[in-house]
């Protein structure tokens, strides 16, 4: 189980700042168990990153970037210090071969893209209604 510190972390600092395409991506690299998901560093060789890594090649500010991707969207976009995070604390004590931790997160992260695709559907709901009027 997530400690509550790293599932409060996610959900008000990674996720708000997280964007669709980079939940999609650690969703589908948790599920397959791949190796480009690493522990204990930020980047190996691209593709090989970490989980703040791979959000971070999915997020407009930092998509650009190589291997200062993980670190700065950490650091910039979500505010955090990679070395106090939560998260990245119990990616790397743990690493990606703990199956438990894979099933938690991928628990909590596909909790989180559930929740996007209602709100986008309630938000479709509502232009269509307001298209109507």
């Amino acid at each position: 189980m997530l400690s509550a510190n790293v599932v409060h972390e996610l959900q008000t600092v990674w996720f708000p700042n997280m964007t669709d395409a980079g939940l999609g991506r650690l969703i589908d690299l948790l599920e397959s168990g791949s190796p480009l998901l690493i522990h204990g560093c930020f980047t190996r060789a691209t593709p090989m990153g970490c989980l703040a890594t791979h959000v971070g090649w999915h997020h407009p500010r930092t998509e650009h970037m190589i291997h200062e991707a993980g670190i700065t969207w950490l650091t910039r976009v979500a505010g955090l210090n990679p070395a106090t995070s939560a998260v990245i604390r119990e990616w790397d004590y743990r690493g990606p071969h703990d199956w438990r931790l894979r099933s938690n997160l991928l628990e909590v992260l596909k909790a989180e893209r559930q929740s996007r695709q209602r709100k986008a559907e309630r938000g479709a709901s509502r232009q269509t209604v307001l298209a109507a009027v």
